[in-house]
């Protein structure tokens, strides 16, 4: 049995580039030229380049232990496999929606309708779960003019903003999923490649953890350091060092959110901190 653990990742689309910048950052650098069907990475590492919609597939039937696609493209498969980490990009959200000048204001007045879809299981799931039958159109394609040609009376699909469905003269009834980029595994894989993939995981992990955080470093006085760190909410406790060569100041270390940033800045300048530094964190462990 092969302990090379085998990734299969989107070779295209709307979670490709965003796939492949994640695991770059945590340590997989993988050339553009060997991205047509596989790339070996560090010699642990297998990477399967194939089509977003294939990788629940590929997972579930152990042609790769893990895989990188959208949660709704692996509630639409139906396959059994593990959601591992949620990767916080490509978030979207699936919906009913009909048109604007419509009388069709909820789901249930959908009863006896057409519903056009590109993920038609789960677009039964949904109405079977509400108790309305509809006959359900299956497209491969875009879905928004559908309503507007008489192809159906409400379309089921992704949407990131909705801002296409207005331009389309749709409006949402309901959204019944919100989906984003998922790191999911074989059963058997998690255990027989524990090792491999713990420590894949633990890296992609670091990555995100490290996203929204600043590393934080001012210079500040001693007397003022009490009301400082309570201005500091950071994952741990700041690091306080004596500053050498000014007696009574200390240097100070934080890691903090971002969008803490702007708020902090103007009282530690009232604390009377100086030389302040705030850098990018690659990768972090809380």
């Amino acid at each position: 049995m092969s302990t090379r653990l085998k990734l299969a990742v989107p070779n295209k689309g709307r979670l490709s580039e965003r796939a492949l910048e994640l695991l770059s950052l945590a340590g997989f650098h993988v050339p553009r030229h060997a991205r047509r069907l596989m790339a070996d990475v560090n010699d642990q590492w297998r990477l399967l380049f194939v089509r977003t919609d294939d990788i629940p597939e590929y997972v579930a039937n152990g042609t790769a232990d893990v895989g990188i696609t959208g949660f709704d493209i692996v509630r639409e498969s139906g396959l059994d496999v593990e959601r591992v980490l949620d990767l916080g990009f490509g978030k979207c959200r699936l919906v009913v929606a009909t048109l604007q000048a419509h009388e069709i204001k909820n789901v249930k007045q959908l009863q006896g309708k057409r519903i056009a879809t590109v993920f038609p299981n789960l677009t039964k799931n949904f109405f079977t779960e509400n108790d309305v039958e509809v006959d359900i159109v299956p497209l491969s394609g875009a879905t928004e003019i559908a309503p507007s040609i008489g192809v159906a009376d409400a379309i089921i699909d992704l949407v990131e903003t909705g801002s296409t469905l207005r331009q389309n003269g749709l409006e949402i009834l309901e959204t019944f999923l919100y989906s984003e980029a998922v790191l999911i595994a074989n059963a058997n894989s998690i255990a027989e490649k524990r090792d491999a993939l713990i420590e894949l995981e633990t890296a992609i992990k670091s990555v995100l953890d490290a996203k929204a955080k600043r590393y934080f470093m001012i210079n500040a006085p001693e007397d003022e350091l009490e009301q400082i760190t309570a201005l500091l909410p950071g994952v741990t406790a700041p690091t306080v060092m004596p500053l050498m060569g000014r007696e009574g100041w200390v240097a100070v270390h934080a890691v903090i959110h971002e969008g803490d940033v702007n708020r902090i800045i103007p009282e530690l300048r009232k604390c009377r901190a100086e030389g302040l530094l705030i850098l990018p964190i690659e990768r972090m462990m809380p």
